[in-house]
């Protein structure tokens, strides 16, 4: 038994198409899907639900561009 877990759209037909190369041919498989609606929330979480604060990113964005870290030596441990 294999498990395969995608993630997919169901269209405004209601109807999700699904496409899975299982690598086998001519034989008979049984399938056995689950599925769970996912809210907008989880598909993409903005910085601030990440926990950085509202700009972060514009703020500290190319701030070592004029003083660039050098590793003088590196060590292997």
């Amino acid at each position: 038994m294999n498990s395969v877990k995608l993630r997919s759209h169901a269209g405004k037909d209601g109807i999700l198409h699904l496409e899975i190369p299982i690598g086998m041919t001519d034989k008979e498989v049984e399938i056995m899907v689950i599925y769970q609606a996912l809210e907008i929330s989880t598909l993409q979480k903005t910085p601030e639900n990440l926990g950085y604060p509202p700009g972060f990113f514009e703020q500290t964005y190319g701030i070592c561009a004029d003083d660039p870290i050098v590793i003088d030596s590196e060590v292997i441990i």
